[in-house]
């Protein structure tokens, strides 16, 4: 007999191939036939009319947290993740001395956004070794999830408070490798680091992996070379501009020294800005004819990102405007009032050194989001560039006065101004290049102004009833297979017999993701953006279902994805 039977869907199996009606049949975590089936079932699934595909495989996140108040990885699962990979941009919970516990949970809040209290609330850090912290998640989780092993973390614990502002000596280095050696062992899926200028820690200095030499990550990345079934995953500046030269060298040494894939967070593709896109994809190409492989994430829709003058976000990262949004707020309010502190602030904001953040004080282009004051109340869902030319008002000025009425609670949502066809069309080019990836969404990081992880539903819409721009079966393809190939992921990512049965089965007329909307549900008292899925039935992982239109059902049939057992060494080209 059958432990779960899915009759009579539309299977589109994860490999690019024509949809065609089946029956999937599912015994012991496996898919055991694919076809027409009339072998009894313990529960059977009427899927008429609807998509039955292997679950989405979600190739950058930041759950390493999440999961320890929320096995379900919410809201991911929902929209039919069923494999997370965490541990990216150099930042990871482990390895961790105790000395080190709180200066990790506020690095951790101040570059992931992740809220301070739910960090303390939620987690017992009760660990030291990479492979004590995959213990307390392994056998508690709904969803599949694999972890790579942060560079931060090994650099703070090998060398203390010396991990910011101090380069490694030639010991330290090869204790690094020793502790990522081991960190690869327990199961960590590969190593990530950041570079990128974005990164500071709570008192405001570079995030200790930005103070390292080229020569010490390339002595990481040769350790990893040592480990079946790992990769790489970094950020450096040039991936929110352009890249130098001795960017794309690095990039390529890397990918060369561990004979390894990696993959770089995130692209963005601008129809206004075509060149900056060709020129990050090219970096790719380069690296190839060196025979190294580089890839490139990129997001298939608009992840829904907002911004606050009350918390850290995008706007701090202008050149200069920390020395403000960091002041308490009484005094930043103040502040926020003086007409030549405004001036000023405009200034450094449009200045050569903002690079493409310049775009982040179009104030015009944002939308009003939740108030607080009662007259800021009938402000809420309009476009500030309306309301200053209502008042007689510049943009910035018309926003300032807003926030400061709000005591700078007021949530703000830029609106993309790069919906043209010529985008959308510039953008489905992109997703054929093999070069790139679908991925970014940042799940489980920057919990009160973003929500990237509703994007495969969305995705799905958009091929199905919007433009229209690659088949069900590609998108599909560009979710499920590919990623799971680019991190060896065993049996994943498709749906076959013999394949692990991580499936998603919903409806193609009502897939989508739901308005964004606030919860209040996280530990210590924190809240966070979610959304809902539509048109989603069913969620399975490994066999046991834990999505059910639309709504957990509180089982955790998740797998913890180790190196070497649960994945094998994704191929350099």
């Amino acid at each position: 007999m059958l432990d779960y039977l899915i009759r009579s869907g539309t299977v589109v199996d994860g490999t690019g191939a024509a949809p065609r009606r089946a029956d999937v049949g599912i015994r012991d975590g496996r898919i055991v036939s694919v076809g027409e089936i009339d072998e009894p079932a313990a529960e059977t699934l009427d899927a008429s009319g609807q998509i039955v595909a292997p679950g989405f495989v979600d190739p950058h996140t930041h759950y390493d947290a999440q999961l320890f108040w929320d096995p379900f990885a919410q809201p991911s699962s929902l929209h039919g993740v069923t494999s997370v990979i965490g541990g990216n941009c150099g930042f990871t919970l482990a390895p961790l001395r105790s000395r080190d516990a709180d200066y990790t949970r506020k690095m951790m809040a101040k570059v992931e956004g992740m809220p301070l209290p739910a960090l303390e609330a939620g987690l017992p850090w009760d660990w030291e070794s990479f492979g004590e912290y995959l213990a307390r998640i392994d056998g508690r989780i709904g969803v599949n999830a694999g972890f790579m092993v942060g560079h931060c973390a090994l650099r703070r614990f090998v060398m203390g408070a010396d991990a910011v502002g101090k380069e490694a000596t030639a010991v330290q280095i090869e204790q690094m490798a020793q502790l990522l050696h081991e960190s690869l062992e327990a199961g960590g899926l590969g190593f990530s680091t950041s570079l990128a200028f974005t990164h500071t820690d709570d008192d405001g200095e570079p995030v200790p992996s930005r103070w390292s030499t080229h020569e010490e990550v390339l002595a990481l990345c040769r350790a990893v070379r040592d480990h079946e079934g790992t990769s790489l995953e970094f950020i450096i500046d040039g991936c929110l501009g352009r890249f130098s030269d001795d960017e794309v060298d690095l990039m390529t040494r890397m990918s060369l020294e561990a004979q390894r894939p990696l993959n770089w967070n995130v692209l963005g593709i601008d129809s206004k800005d075509p060149e900056r896109y060709r020129h990050q994809l090219g970096a790719s190409k380069r690296a190839a004819e060196r025979g190294a492989r580089v890839v490139a994430l990129t997001m298939p829709t608009h992840a829904g990102t907002n911004m606050s003058f009350l918390t850290h976000c995008a706007l701090h990262l202008l050149p200069d405007w920390a020395k403000i949004m960091r002041l308490p707020v009484p005094e930043r309010i103040e502040r926020l009032r003086d007409p030549a502190t405004r001036t000023w602030m405009m200034e450094r904001a449009r200045s050569p050194e903002a690079g493409v953040l310049k775009g982040l004080t179009r104030w015009e282009m944002y939308r009003i989001g939740d108030t607080h004051a009662p007259e800021n109340e009938p402000l809420r869902g309009r476009m500030v560039g309306e309301i200053a030319e209502e008042r007689g008002q510049t943009p910035t000025d018309a926003l300032f006065d807003i926030v400061i009425t709000d005591e700078l609670r007021t949530v703000l949502w830029p609106e993309t101004n790069d919906s043209s066809d010529d985008a959308w069309q510039l953008r489905a080019q992109a997703w054929q290049d093999p070069h790139i990836l679908i991925g970014g969404s940042d799940a489980g990081a920057h919990l009160d102004r973003m929500c990237g992880s509703a994007y495969p539903s969305e995705f799905l819409g958009e091929c199905i009833r919007g433009h229209q721009l690659v088949t069900l079966e590609r998108a599909i393809q560009l979710m499920t297979q590919v990623p799971a190939e680019l991190f060896g992921l065993i049996d994943r990512g498709v749906l076959r017999e013999g394949a692990c049965a991580d499936v998603v089965v919903f409806d193609p007329e009502r897939i989508g993701r739901g308005e964004i909307h606030r919860v209040d549900d996280l530990p210590g008292g924190s809240w966070r953006l979610t959304a809902d899925s539509t048109g989603v039935s069913r969620v399975l992982v490994n066999g046991e279902a834990i999505v059910v239109d639309g709504r957990p059902t509180g089982a955790q049939p998740g797998r913890l994805l180790r190196s070497g057992r649960d994945t094998r060494t994704p191929p350099l080209v």
